[in-house]
């Protein structure tokens, strides 16, 4: 490991001295990706400086203490010494982290998908309420949302939508929420009290990167159609909306959120390189449905990450075990609590495997 990380604050070094070049600066691609990277590399390099200079304090304090022949000088420098120690540990720690391998979609954009599962109505108004959880969420982080193709029915609830959350690190944040999400509550229209039990499913995409991907005319279906969403009643007279298939996957993308047809073909085509990209990557020697289905699964009320019950005003994440007892602010896009506990689980599973 400190081979590994001499080789880093090495480089870093030599990126410090490029970025300040003014031919490099001049150059204002190349400079971007040298100051990203020198970003990237600054948490490692300060924490291994701080590794260091606990370590060549351990050793001016150990030499203090082979030379002292007062007991309760000797008593003070022994404790120092452990607490210096410790303080190394929880640095080499921290470091084993730091050197876990990044993963690459971790900067980008995120695709959503929210579709209502099993329980009719109140699944579709519930994967309304967390559309509109995961906006509150991009706004406390800054972040835009870009609709893509919005589907409610006539109570207001989602039947299915996808939207884009355009920041940085958003898939960082958005990526531990793919699956099935239960709720357990009391539905408006229930006038005997009894909890119901109704689920959604979300998926989570990176945004494509800006790659070639080979997309021949004759593997799309393009439909156009009426938009069915808000926009007054220009969407109603014209065949804005856009439904691309890709026949080899059977993958299909609509977009109705732009009022010109010509944006919507754009946006679509940006949408289907996403899923192409996701489904080339990750299921090379697999149907793309079976990717699919480990991600969101079917939609069963059995089959969820996470359940959220009205009555006891609770959320439980089941994959870590985490039951947070504030419903209400969760619901309100205070979701940082749990996405934070998800990131340092997923670390852990990472640093175990390493080490085994």
């Amino acid at each position: 490991m400190i081979e590994k990380l001499d080789k880093i604050v090495e480089r870093y070094n030599w990126l410090a001295e490029e970025i300040a070049k003014p031919q490099v600066i001049a150059d204002n691609n190349s400079w971007k990706k040298l100051v990203k990277e020198y970003s990237d590399l600054t948490p490692i390099v300060e924490c291994y400086r701080e590794y260091r200079k606990t370590e060549e304090e351990i050793g001016k304090v150990e030499a203090s203490a082979a030379a002292e022949t007062d007991k309760e000088m000797l008593a003070l420098l022994h404790e120092d010494i452990a607490l210096q120690k410790k303080k190394l540990d929880e640095l080499t720690e921290q470091l084993k982290v730091l050197l876990l391998p990044k993963d690459p979609n971790d900067d980008k954009n995120v695709i959503i998908e929210i579709r209502a599962g099993a329980g009719g109505e109140e699944a579709a108004l519930f994967a309304n309420e967390i559309r509109r959880m995961y906006y509150m969420f991009a706004e406390k982080n800054r972040w835009k949302i870009e609709e893509i193709d919005i589907e409610e029915n006539e109570l207001g609830g989602l039947k299915e939508g996808s939207f884009m959350v355009v920041g940085d690190g958003a898939y960082s944040k958005f990526k531990f929420e793919s699956g099935v999400h239960r709720v357990q509550r009391v539905p408006d229209t229930e006038s005997q009290g009894r909890i119901h039990t109704s689920t959604i499913t979300v998926a989570v995409l990176p945004e494509a990167p800006d790659v070639e991907l080979d997309i021949q005319d004759k593997d799309l279906k393009i439909d156009t159609y009426r938009s069915s969403g808000a926009g007054g009643q220009h969407v109603n007279k014209t065949e804005s909306a856009i439904r691309i298939t890709h026949l080899p996957t059977g993958i299909v993308v609509n977009c109705q959120d732009e009022r010109s047809q010509i944006k919507n073909r754009e946006r679509a085509m940006s949408i289907l390189k996403s899923k192409l990209y996701d489904y080339y990557q990750s299921q090379a020697d697999a149907e793309y449905a079976a990717a699919r289905k480990s991600q969101v699964g079917t939609g069963d009320r059995s089959e969820r990450i996470r359940t959220y019950n009205f009555p006891q005003g609770r959320v439980t994440d089941h994959r870590i075990g985490l039951t947070l007892y504030s419903i209400d602010t969760f619901m309100n896009g205070d979701i940082g609590e749990m996405v934070e506990a998800l990131r340092l689980a997923d670390q852990t599973k990472k640093l175990q495997a390493t080490e085994d």
